[in-house]
C-alpha cells in the first residue's frame, strides 16, 4: 500500500509540475542516473551501467528537443553542449568508460546548479 501510495504521489508531482519544473526534474534526474552509471561501472554492473547511461541520454534527448534555438545564440550554444554530453555518454556507454563518466558528470552537475538558480531568480 505505501508503494502504491508513493506512485500516486509521484505522478501527481509530475501532472501538475510547471515546465519549469519538470525542466529542474529532468535535469536532477541527469545527475541521478550518471552518478548511479558511474557506480556501476566501477562496480562492474555491465547492465546498470548501460540503463543508467541510456536513461541521461534520454533526459539529453528531451532537453534538446524542449529547448527553443530561436531564443537567441545562448539557446545555440546550451543545445551544442546537451549534445555534445549526450555524445560523450553513448561513448562511455560503449566502452564502459569511468574516465568519461567522471568527465562529463561535473558538466552535468553545472547545469543543474545553473537552471535551480534560474529557478530561484525566475520565482523572485
Amino acid at each position: 500500500m505505501n508503494a502504491n501510495g508513493y506512485n500516486v504521489y509521484k505522478n501527481n508531482t509530475v501532472n501538475y509540475a510547471s515546465k519549469e519544473q519538470l525542466l529542474l526534474m529532468l535535469v536532477e534526474g541527469a545527475v541521478k542516473f550518471c552518478k548511479i552509471a558511474r557506480q556501476a561501472i566501477v562496480d562492474q554492473d555491465i547492465k546498470k551501467a548501460n540503463d543508467s547511461l541510456i536513461r541521461t541520454q534520454e533526459i539529453f534527448s528531451e532537453l534538446m528537443v524542449s529547448l527553443d534555438t530561436t531564443q537567441g545564440e545562448w539557446a545555440v550554444q546550451l543545445y551544442n553542449i546537451y549534445a555534445f554530453i549526450k555524445q560523450r555518454l553513448f561513448e562511455a556507454n560503449m566502452k564502459k568508460s569511468l574516465e568519461i563518466v567522471e568527465e562529463v558528470l561535473p558538466l552535468v552537475e553545472d547545469i543543474n546548479e545553473t537552471w535551480k538558480e534560474a529557478y530561484k531568480r525566475a520565482k523572485k
